[in-house]
């Protein structure tokens, strides 16, 4: 059933039909379209468009297409209605008859589907917040599980600074703690209800709008009627949102990878996120990490796309912003399903402890230690600084650990070196060192994991 058809005088096109209805995708819309229908029918009670008795046939009707549809939301892909509105309305005319077309009184599609699709992203909000909470807790358990694996730190993938598997666990979970926050932030601003904004010029009964946004669980109602319909800033939001989480997923996703592999061989993934090679038996490939890695571009290519749409459109609703739900449900379900996958990669993990330890007691992290060490001593930093790059030199040249060189050799370098500098490059001293908040000590760690802890509690 198409809700315009009064104006003309031939059917559309059957390519033009296909082309243009959305039900194929908005129809994961129903249970918030139904929802705000129950909503906008108490509110046409209080201008005299309805009845209370009429109000109350037509709840309890769209209460059981609100079950049906919570049943088998597939069903409604069977039929052949332009969108999800008219999908409703149809089936609320075959439930209560003629009562069912006085609904639409005084609301426009505009105005209806401006309010499903932040009705939707809220409760999107809401479960992908939950997921990323799982996700922190389970990097915190693989944290507190691993304060004691010592292995390097790395910029520009070359061993850097001794760290701890811990200390790298509790960096995702701050970068994950930022996204939260930034879906704590969209969710304020997208909780207002645009219901009753008709087309764009407001609805000609005396609404209150502001107990319809009460009724409808949002906070407040939107205060212009021409920007409510035309308005897509939440969904650019959620989609820049999960573009950068899904950038902090892919760098997870790209350590593991490294992690994993037979050269580095600091991690063992389970097999339960793994999968073999068809020709060589031998392999265990980090399929799950890959994907990861590959969707988040998927996922910024729909922020990308949608961006696109919405640049010179005039005000107010075009249906240009038809465009804008395949992107932000493929988009948020790729993400959520991708947060759901790294919690199930650090499920069982094995960290190789033995040879993370072997990889931190290589590379001369320790060099920083030794610069340290000649300050304390009254050595100028600059100075220190290019006395350890010459001492690293050697101790390269020589396939030695800076550890490994006698108090003669350091003094080729440094009058100022004595044999207490042997306890200062130990890897225990690297850690215990690095104290200050945020710090790589075992104390500090500790500390991180029972703060991070309590805050996710």
């Amino acid at each position: 059933m198409a809700l315009w058809g009064g104006r003309f005088t031939q059917a559309a096109d059957k390519r033009f039909k296909d082309f243009n209805d959305s039900l194929r995708f908005d129809y994961r819309l129903a249970e918030q379209d139904i929802e705000g229908s129950i909503g906008w029918s108490k509110a046409l009670v209080s201008v005299g468009v309805l009845t209370a008795q009429e109000q109350q046939q037509l709840d309890v009707a769209l209460n059981e297409l609100l079950i049906e549809v919570r049943a088998n939301p597939q069903a409604i892909l069977q039929d052949d209605a332009e969108d999800i509105h008219s999908w409703v309305e149809s089936k609320l005319i075959d439930k209560v008859g003629n009562l069912g077309k006085k609904l639409h009184t005084g609301r426009s599609r505009n105005d209806q589907v401006a309010l499903d699709i932040k009705m939707w992203c809220k409760q999107r909000v809401i479960e992908l917040q939950s997921s990323l909470h799982a996700l922190q807790c389970k990097l915190v358990e693989t944290a507190e599980n691993n304060q004691h694996a010592v292995m390097p730190g790395y910029t520009h993938l070359q061993r850097a600074q001794p760290i701890t598997f811990a200390h790298w666990c509790m960096a995702y979970v701050e970068m994950l703690d930022r996204d939260y926050s930034r879906l704590a932030d969209a969710y304020q601003r997208m909780n207002s209800c645009p219901l009753g904004s008709g087309a764009l010029a407001g609805t000609a009964y005396a609404i209150d709008r502001e107990q319809l946004a009460l009724d409808l669980g949002f906070d407040v109602a939107t205060r212009n009627s021409l920007d409510s319909v035309s308005d897509r800033d939440h969904i650019v939001e959620l989609l820049s949102t999960a573009s950068l989480s899904m950038a902090h997923l892919s760098r997870f996703a790209e350590d593991m990878i490294i992690f994993n592999s037979g050269e580095s061989n600091f991690v063992e993934l389970s097999d339960r996120v793994t999968s073999g090679s068809s020709l060589m038996p031998q392999k265990k490939n980090p399929d799950a990490c890959e994907l990861i890695r590959g969707k988040a571009g998927r996922v910024m290519g729909a922020l990308t796309g949608m961006l696109m749409t919405l640049k010179g459109l005039p005000l107010a609703y075009n249906k240009d912003m038809q465009e804008d739900k395949e992107g932000i449900f493929d988009a948020l379900d790729t993400w959520q399903d991708c947060i759901d996958m790294a919690t199930l990669v650090l499920d069982g993990i094995q960290v190789n402890v033995a040879r993370t330890k072997e990889a931190a007691l290589k590379g001369y992290s320790n060099a920083t230690e030794l610069a340290d060490y000649l300050v304390a001593k009254g050595v100028p930093f600059r100075d220190s600084h290019h006395i350890v790059g010459e001492t690293v030199v050697y101790a390269i040249q020589q396939h030695k650990a800076l550890e490994a060189l006698s108090i003669t050799e350091f003094k080729q370098f440094s009058d100022v070196v004595e044999e207490d500098v042997y306890p200062i490059l130990s890897l225990q001293s690297c850690l215990d060192k690095r104290c200050a908040k945020g710090g790589v000590s075992p104390l500090r760690i500790a500390e991180a994991i029972a703060e991070a802890k309590a805050r996710l509690r």
